[in-house]
């Protein structure tokens, strides 16, 4: 085989293949959470189709349990608290999408550069996610909420510097196993420029395996979120936001349960979902490859 026909081997590279809609159909779970997923994207984009009433307009009714009229029933102060669920959506929603890009980025990048340059580059930026790795997720969180400000934007950029090193560390192992395979090494021993084997070869393969952890990390985020904003550095009232919800329900538990109960199974329905879903998709990559 010459130089040549090895790098065109990059072509036989393994890539994920899409499931069939039969597949995801033979599986009752994973179909749930899709229809589970897909109504937080609308409730998130279009929350006036779900729901016709005001989530900061006071009904009259304080303390209305759960019914016909009021799905999720209403809060302290009157207002319709199924209302507050779905347009609270697109601040969570926006929150987690956030946090995940700002840690697959930044993450990717730090374990690219250390896997593809090595050397004392690669010692230096795996120390810094080693001392990352030492602290929980939460304490970073917080300490850049501190130097940040509160808000849903800054607690969500908060969450992506938390989750930095374990997409650095994928980044890094995947980079590392690419390099050392034969259409790799053989771009190098045809002259082709660092740079271009980086973004041609490496970075397309590499990048499967990341995509997967972002998934996984969706539901993560959205705990990490949620938590932060319950208690109380996300957006401030009346803004109505997933974790806020919760927090002004606990202290209302056995006047009315469904504050903070309801909002919560919306959290933990929607986590639950987003996992399934990154499950099936790890499942599935790990076949493929």
């Amino acid at each position: 085989m010459s130089v040549i026909d090895s790098v065109r081997a990059v072509e036989f590279a393994p890539r994920l293949k899409r499931p069939s809609v039969r597949r995801v159909l033979r599986r009752p779970g994973l179909v749930l959470a899709w229809i589970v997923v897909a109504f937080v994207g609308v409730a998130a984009a279009f929350p006036g189709l779900l729901t016709s009433h005001d989530p900061l307009g006071k009904t009259g009714a304080r303390l209305a349990p759960p019914s016909g009229e009021h799905l999720f029933g209403t809060d302290n102060l009157g207002r319709d608290l199924f209302a507050r669920v779905v347009y609270g959506t697109a601040e969570s929603v926006q929150a987690v999408l956030i946090a995940v890009v700002v840690g697959l980025v930044v993450g990717s990048l730090i374990g690219l550069v250390a896997g593809f340059v090595g050397r004392w580059v690669d010692d230096v930026l795996m120390r810094i996610i080693d001392v990352l790795l030492a602290v929980p997720t939460l304490l970073i969180s917080l300490a850049f909420i501190a130097a940040l400000g509160f808000g849903t934007v800054n607690i969500a950029i908060a969450v992506g510097i938390g989750n930095i090193a374990s997409f650095a560390r994928v980044m890094r192992s995947e980079v590392l196993r690419i390099k050392g395979t034969a259409f790799v090494e053989a771009t190098t021993f045809a002259g082709i420029g660092r740079l271009r084997v980086l973004s041609r070869h490496v970075l397309p393969n590499a990048a499967g395996p990341v995509l997967v952890l972002a998934t996984l990390e969706l539901g993560l985020a959205l705990l990490s979120v949620s938590a932060l904003s319950f208690l109380g550095f996300g957006t401030p009232p009346p803004a109505p936001e997933w974790g806020s919800l919760v927090a002004a329900g606990r202290d209302y538990l056995l006047a009315a349960w469904w504050m903070a109960t309801l909002p919560g199974l919306v959290i933990a329905a929607t986590v639950l979902a987003a996992n399934r879903i990154a499950r099936s998709a790890n499942r599935d990559h790990a076949v493929n490859f």
